[in-house]
Formats: C-alpha cells, sequence, structure tokens
C-alpha cells in the first residue's frame, strides 16, 4: 500500500498519478482527438493503398483503384481539416504561432513534391517509377514532420510513428510495384491503427 507523507500531503506516486490524471483530463478536453486523427489516417492508408494494390494486381480496375485511394485520402484530410480546427478555435500566442508554422510545413512540404514531379514529367518519369516514387516522396514529407512534431512538442509516440514511417518507406522501395503498396498499406496504416489503439487504451487508463 502506498504510504502518504508525513501531514497527511499525498505521496510522489500518488502525485504522479493524480498530475497524469490531470493530464489527461486537459488532453482530452483541449487537445485535437489523437485517436480520432490517428485512426482516420489509418483507415484511409490502409484501405487505400490496399485498393491500389489490388488494382495493379488486376483485381479491379487501376481507375477504380485510383479513385478510391484519392476519396479516402480526402476525406481523411478534411476529417483532419474540420476537427483541427475546432480544436484549436480560441487558441493564441505561441501556441497557435506553432501550430500555424507546423501546419504551413505539411502545405510546403507536399508542394515541394508536386514541384518534383513536375520536373520529373518534364524529362519522362515512366508509370512504374511514378508508381514507386510518388508514395515514397510524400511518405518521405510525412515521416520528416511526424519526427519535428513529436522532438517539438516532446510527443515520444508521434516521434516513434515518424520513424515507423520512414522506415516503412525505405522499405516499399525495395519491393518494387505494387509490392509497395502492400508494405504500406499494412506497416504505414497498420502503424497509425496501432498509435490510436495505443492512444485510446492510454485514455482509458488515465481517465478520472
Amino acid at each position: 500500500m502506498t504510504e502518504r507523507l508525513d501531514g497527511g500531503g499525498l505521496s510522489p506516486a500518488e502525485s504522479l498519478a493524480l498530475i497524469e490524471q490531470q493530464q489527461g483530463r486537459v488532453e482530452r478536453t483541449l487537445g485535437p482527438n489523437i485517436v480520432l486523427l490517428y485512426g482516420t489516417w489509418g483507415a484511409a492508408w490502409f484501405l487505400g493503398f490496399a485498393m491500389l494494390y489490388l488494382a495493379y494486381r488486376g483485381a479491379l480496375p487501376l481507375v477504380v483503384g485510383g479513385l478510391v485511394f484519392a476519396g479516402l485520402l480526402l476525406a481523411a484530410i478534411v476529417v483532419t481539416g474540420v476537427h483541427s480546427a475546432r480544436a484549436t478555435r480560441g487558441v493564441r500566442g505561441v501556441s497557435s504561432e506553432v501550430g500555424a508554422m507546423y501546419g504551413w510545413g505539411w502545405m510546403l512540404g507536399f508542394g515541394c513534391v508536386g514541384a518534383i514531379f513536375a520536373g520529373l514529367g518534364r524529362v519522362g518519369i515512366t508509370d512504374e517509377q511514378s508508381a514507386l516514387l510518388g508514395p515514397a516522396l510524400s511518405l518521405l514529407v510525412v515521416g520528416l514532420l511526424y519526427l519535428g512534431g513529436g522532438a517539438l512538442w516532446r510527443d515520444r509516440v508521434q516521434y516513434g510513428l515518424g520513424v515507423w514511417i520512414l522506415a516503412t518507406d525505405a522499405v516499399s522501395m525495395f519491393a518494387g510495384v505494387p509490392g509497395n503498396y502492400l508494405v504500406l498499406s499494412i506497416a504505414g496504416g497498420g502503424g497509425f491503427l496501432l498509435a490510436a489503439a495505443w492512444f485510446a487504451v492510454r485514455r482509458r487508463v488515465v481517465a478520472p
């Protein structure tokens, strides 16, 4: 049994538990719903890349796989944008500035990917090369930004997820096409879903 300090105060263990409980309450009340965001992107990657894999294997038309993939990503972007806007409504000061700069990092990163592909298109990139490099460059941006976000907010899970995304990205390059889509579906989407599950369990544990 945990002993209290003299004078009826909380023991160090009880103080730590109380701090974690209050931190969890603040995160649930003021912060974005990480379970929702990670779960949304995990589902989009898992299903979207799986559809591309099946399309390249001939199980369904390529146009169908591409449209489903694009639709899932668009839905995930909308969910993320709407939820983040609501979660950060009224936030001012340094937190608002940091969040805005981080958000611009995403737009600039993917804008650069688009510019790279425009340049590659001018020198005659093949469809297979495009199918391999497109996801790889995009996940490179995602992984690096997750590393930066994890370091910025001292979030070890986000940082670890960034490491996992970069590792998955590297492995996918050696799987070829369409094997890269299968790797990104299972390892990439699965990584997001596992992170969402971890946060869901953590919220239940620290809930008052």
